[in-house]
């Protein structure tokens, strides 16, 4: 029973303590009760257990001695029998009593009683036990004996390990415990407990109001040379005497622990503060700056950033200890009197702390940069400057990330802050972590940046064509998210004409750049054929339908997924071409290989396109647009217009709507304006706002050059960070002069060959164009002799003199020559092949109501060079010349 309900020795009287040993409990106070509890009934039933056993051995003893005193007597009154007779003859003798005889009855009688003495002990012991129980359930608040003995091993330890003071005072003012904290910070005596507050020497306010009971929250008092802080809170558990609970704390350790809490709480603030700061734009140098930006002054008085040279465009960089860095950030001392500036190329000395640490890949710490020679070594001039500007203290640490050092970012400590300690080398390595991720994602975007706007400048036009029909400027400014797909082109056309064009393609990115060089390379080829708007975009709306169609197949083979149209050209969609049964530069076996995920793409591919034609003879433009917006007019007045254009849906679509065409007469010196939906549509504005802002940029200024147009409309309307590419072309319009234009009707004749030929030798000789009479003539005869031919009336012939004499000869038919090369036996079709090799350029273009055949030729006389067979081989073959 003493194992569970008390310890070795707790019943021992009370002794004084020594340091470190434990108080007494108020526990304990339950555990002597149960103690004694327990000795009142175990004392009772060991007596009622002896009494038990006396009586049962009482009565069998008994009965053999009352048995044995029987025998005795029975064998005596058979000895005296003859005393018997004498006594009856003499009977004045007094006669001795018989003894009472013994039988087994009165045994019997007396078992009764010994079970009801040990019905009555029993009942005894177990009504002790009952009182014990109850009193124990009472004490304990019905927490068993086990696990009472669990909690006070539990609450003892813990009272005893905590780093505040403790002390329980009774109602009385007596000290009743204290554990170790309280005994060193009051310096208490060894048997401070069960003595009264007032008498433990403690300092007369403390004293006071440890006696008092009051409640008390961190009520700082003094205690020998410590600060307390003090809390008093009265309790009286269970309705037992009322008492008082102290805790202490040394303010100075809070001060301390509030210290490095606060330390660790700002610098957590300022890693969070980082990575919303640090990284905002994909651009190096404004990272650089952002990182200066948080470390001053919250961890640093100045900071310095430098990248090496490679970081800035984009390249992987190779560190070294002699590697070249650009200084891209100075915060927290003017620029001036910074050793270097912004901009600056730097190159440290080995064995510098910065040339280590780029070295290393580690932060190095010069906690006095006044004792460090090899911090001096770099610029001593410069570092003493430094000095005397009042630094002392420097952490260097390498801009690090995915394992490739980027530069370096030096935090600098003056004379009125803590020098760096070696715990702020972690932080300072963290901070510099967090930005280099930054700035690498900057790298890496400036470097598809670069890759995306250099595929995307290439594929745009070098320079514009020479051509006498507009003046032209044009800009194209990539967006700083990502370059898109804007284009724009001028292309001469047959007939002194010029084609305009803006397009967009829908994205950002390397494959919008593609999918706009693929497009711009189409529209040239369409140009070529002398297209008219309508027919031109419509073939272009096919040509994006199909890229879609082929991207939609590339990605069912390259995923080996693709059903239907995407894995019909594969075997069962397993990703191999069908007939050769490998890709291209691979072997038989050869997994085949997956498509990259841009390149996979199986969505519409998007675009739109303005394409407009200038004739500079009737000052007529003819253009169509394919969801794109519609141009801007200016008069030569200055009045801004925006034409109706019929609206046809985006070019790739699939939609059967017809692109219809629009014609505008343009007087000279009118200036047309073309351009891409990111001039005048972004997040903060809408289109209409954009083109309100668009007619006032172009309104003024009505003698504008189409270059200064230009500007004036991007600083009018560019926003600060571009969402979108923009393209932009101003054209003004010229018109040929009438005098350089010459026409003729020609009548279904043979005969009408000639003077229609000696007409057109008088109109060269009055343009000054002899000397190239015999080849034009040449060319003239040849072109009217099919057209009367072959031809249907209407026939005309006009010539052209602009930058080259063009030679124009229309009929009422479509069917279009071909060049072919004539046997020797053959009568004919030699012509042609003649008129190509004398002309610069010739070829067909068809009109609403035929076609027209035109040539150019040089106006210096001049001619191509010949090709394998010379004219004179022509000539020899060609026996059927008519007489000129």
């Amino acid at each position: 029973m003493t194992e569970i309900f008390g310890r070795e020795g707790d019943d021992a009287p009370a002794s004084p303590r020594s340091p470190g040993t434990r108080p007494r409990s108020p526990l304990n106070s339950h555990r002597a009760a149960g103690r004694v509890s327990v000795r009142q009934l175990a004392r009772a039933v060991l007596l009622g257990v002896v009494a038990v056993l006396a009586l049962a051995f009482q009565a069998p003893d008994t009965s053999a001695r009352e048995d044995r005193q029987l025998a005795a007597v029975g064998a005596q009154a058979s000895g005296r029998a003859p005393d018997t007779a004498v006594r009856a003859t003499h009977p004045h003798q007094p006669r001795e009593a018989a003894p009472p005889e013994r039988t087994g009855a009165q045994g019997e009688d007396q078992f009764p009683v010994l079970l009801g003495t040990a019905a009555g002990v029993l009942l005894l012991v177990a009504g002790g036990a009952a009182l014990v129980g109850w009193r124990l359930r009472r004490q304990t608040g019905g927490v068993r004996p086990a696990e009472m003995r669990r909690r006070y091993d539990h609450h003892d330890a813990v009272l005893h390990a905590v780093r505040e003071g403790v002390l329980i005072i009774g109602s009385d003012g007596r000290l009743l415990l204290a554990n170790d904290e309280a005994r060193r910070l009051l310096e208490l005596p060894a048997d401070a407990e069960r003595r009264p507050v007032a008498d433990l020497g403690l300092e007369p306010q403390l004293s006071t109001l440890l006696a008092s009971g009051r409640a008390a929250t961190d009520e700082v008092l003094l205690a020998g040379d410590r600060l307390l802080a003090v809390n008093v809170r009265p309790t009286a558990p269970r309705g037992r005497p009322a008492g008082t609970v102290v805790t202490l704390r040394d303010t100075s350790e809070l001060r301390v622990l509030a210290g490095r809490a606060g330390v660790a709480q700002e610098r957590l603030k300022l890693i969070y503060d980082a990575g919303l700061r640090i990284g905002t734009t994909l651009d190096v140098g404004r990272t650089a700056e952002e990182l200066a930006g948080v470390a001053v002054p919250r961890f640093a008085d100045v900071v310095t950033v430098e990248l090496l040279e490679p970081v800035l465009r984009g390249d992987e960089p190779t560190a070294g200890a002699n590697a070249d860095l650009q200084r891209m950030a100075v915060k927290g001392v003017a620029e001036e009197s910074a050793i270097y500036r912004v901009g600056e190329v730097i190159r440290y000395v080995p064995g510098t702390p910065m040339a280590t640490g780029l070295a290393s890949g580690r932060p190095v710490l010069v906690g006095d940069l006044r004792t460090s020679d090899a911090w001096r070594q770099q610029d001593p001039d410069g570092t003493q400057r430094v000095l005397d500007a009042g630094i002392r203290s420097l952490i260097t640490a390498p801009l690090q990330a995915r394992g490739v050092v980027l530069g370096l970012a030096n935090y600098w400590r003056s004379g009125a802050s803590e020098a760096f300690e070696a715990e702020d080398l972690a932080f300072a390595e963290e901070l510099t972590a967090r930005a280099a991720v930054a700035v690498d994602n900057a790298r890496r975007y400036t470097r598809e940046h670069t890759t995306a706007v250099t595929l995307q400048r290439s594929l745009l036009p070098q320079t514009l064509p020479e051509q006498s029909a507009l003046a032209v400027a044009h800009r194209y400014l990539p967006a700083h998210a990502g370059v898109g797909g804007d284009w724009f082109d001028v292309i001469p056309l047959p007939g002194a004409r010029v084609a305009l064009v803006v397009g967009d393609v829908v994205g950002h990115g390397l494959h919008a750049a593609a999918t706009m060089g693929r497009l711009r390379t189409a529209v040239h080829n369409f140009s070529a054929l002398d297209l008219p708007p309508d027919e031109l975009l419509n073939h272009l709306d096919e040509l994006v339908t199909h890229i879609d169609t082929d991207e939609a197949r590339a990605a069912g083979l390259g995923t080996g997924t693709g059903t239907g149209a995407g894995a019909g050209a594969g075997a069962g969609g397993n990703g191999r071409l069908h007939g050769a049964g490998t890709w291209p530069g691979g072997t038989e076996g050869d997994p085949a290989p997956v498509m990259p995920a841009h390149l996979g793409r199986t969505g519409i591919t998007g675009a739109t396109c303005l394409y407009a034609i200038y004739d500079p003879v009737t000052g007529r433009v003819t253009l169509a647009t394919a969801g794109h917006p519609g141009p801007a007019v200016i008069r030569p007045a200055g009045t801004v217009s925006f034409p109706e254009v019929p609206v046809s849906p985006p070019l790739g679509l699939g939609s059967s709507v017809p692109v219809e065409t629009t014609e505008l007469t343009l007087s000279e010196g009118s200036r047309l304006v073309l351009y891409t939906d990111g001039l005048v549509e972004n997040r903060d504005r809408d289109i209409a706002t954009g083109l309100e802002l668009l007619r006032t940029a172009l309104a003024t200024g009505a003698d504008r050059t189409p270059e200064e147009t230009c500007t004036a409309v991007l600083d009018a309307m560019l926003p600060a960070h571009p969402s979108d590419d923009i393209a932009l072309l101003v054209a003004r319009t010229q018109l040929l002069d009438p005098t350089r234009v010459a026409e003729w009707e020609v009548p279904s004749d043979p005969a009408a060959v000639a003077p229609v030929r000696a007409a057109c030798l008088r109109m060269l000789e009055s343009w000054g164009l002899a000397a190239i009479d015999f080849t034009t003539e040449l060319i003239l005869s040849e072109l009217i002799t099919n057209a009367i031919r072959y031809g249907a009336q209407p026939i005309r012939v006009r010539l052209l003199y602009d930058r080259a004499l063009i030679c124009e000869v229309s009929d009422g038919t479509s069917a279009s020559p071909h060049l072919r090369r004539a046997a020797t036996t053959d009568e004919g079709g030699r012509g042609l092949f003649l008129v190509a090799q004398f002309a610069h350029r010739w070829g067909t273009r068809y009109t609403p109501g035929g076609k027209v055949i035109w040539t150019e030729q040089s106006l210096d006389g001049g001619r191509p060079e010949p090709g394998p067979d010379s004219t004179e081989d022509v000539l020899d073959q060609w026996d059927d010349v008519p007489a000129l």
